[in-house]
């Protein structure tokens, strides 16, 4: 009985340790510089907006001119923006040559690489290499790209690097480009701590769940689908049975209204706690469904996650066959 209660009282005291050391902050950040990409909508544009009111020089990438002007109308001076397509070589390294100019000497605070798309998720045999080509080369080598070219102001600064994954970078629940890309992230950003910690700069990794925002629309993805459905050869259709798409659409419509979380704010707060935190965690891992769905199946047996999965998607006709 004695033993259980120092064992119970060392687990609280270790707890207790671990949240003061998780609340302790980075001191004077007011006026460091940050630079966010993926600021038209969503996370991105969410975080230009609360850290410029914060008191960081946000620098906010945008990949369109009408969501550069609307998130400048809405921002103070301080906060700048930019037209930056991650997927451009050439434009990756002239938006670093103009940050290198705007911050000189100090360097660069905080990098947060949101930017990305996300692409309909159906079979693969659907598929074209165009489909996985895009969501890779804007998730995943689009952000190794800014890194790249923003990583000598960061090791000035001694700053923070922020990599925007997903649940969908620990457990593939479809197919494209998408998952492959976020697979992707996790083993760069996991390379990147490493390298970087001798020089003082700390990487996080975020993994939000599925979150409300303009990627994750419904009626875009479905409309998106419907296109590669029409177009797939009479072969395929039959293998999959032509009332396949509406069934498999049904189990997606209610997998998505239980696992959606409406508020986006909690991805902007581990954003925070990343660049404001004197001990920033090397993974975070937010909403309701990642933490208490899909976070856990990913570290189950195979075989558990592949029935898991299964059941939210309408079985092929060609299944049935005998």
């Amino acid at each position: 009985m004695f033993f259980c209660v120092l064992l119970f009282l060392g687990i609280v005291s270790l707890w207790w340790h671990w949240r003061a050391k998780d609340r302790m902050k980075v001191t004077n950040l007011t006026g460091k510089y940050i630079f966010i990409t993926g600021c038209d909508t969503g996370f991105g544009n969410m975080a230009a907006k609360i850290f410029d009111q914060k008191g960081f020089r946000v620098f906010a990438s945008c990949l369109t001119e009408t969501g550069a002007k609307e998130l400048k109308a809405v921002t103070s001076k301080q906060l700048q923006t930019v037209l930056l397509d991650v997927r451009d070589s050439d434009s990756v390294k002239k938006v670093a040559a103009w940050v290198k100019a705007e911050v000189q000497s100090e360097g660069l605070w905080g990098l947060i690489n949101n930017a990305g798309i996300m692409r309909p998720s159906v079979p693969i045999d659907w598929l074209d290499i165009e489909h996985f080509r895009e969501p890779i080369e804007v998730n995943l080598i689009g952000l190794i790209n800014v890194t790249i070219n923003m990583l000598p102001l960061i090791k000035k600064a001694k700053g923070r690097i922020v990599n925007v994954s997903s649940v969908g970078g620990r457990l593939a629940f479809g197919g494209g480009g998408y998952f492959p890309s976020k697979f992707g992230v996790e083993g760069f950003n996991d390379s990147l701590r490493r390298d970087m910690k001798a020089f003082g700069v700390k990487v996080c990794c975020i993994q939000p769940g599925l979150f409300k925002t303009a990627l994750s629309n419904p009626a875009k993805i479905m409309k998106e689908k419907e296109v590669i459905w029409n177009k797939l050869p009479p072969d395929i259709k039959k293998q999959y049975g032509e009332d396949y798409f509406q069934k498999d659409a049904a189990k997606k419509e209610k997998l998505l209204k239980i696992c959606l979380n409406k508020d986006i704010s909690p991805v902007i707060q581990c954003m925070e706690h990343a660049l404001t935190s004197l001990h920033p965690r090397a993974h975070y891992i937010i909403g309701r469904d990642a933490k208490l769905f899909w976070n856990p199946l990913s570290r189950m047996p195979a075989v558990i996650q592949d029935f898991v999965l299964l059941r939210n998607r309408a079985e092929p006709a060609v299944s049935h066959a005998k």
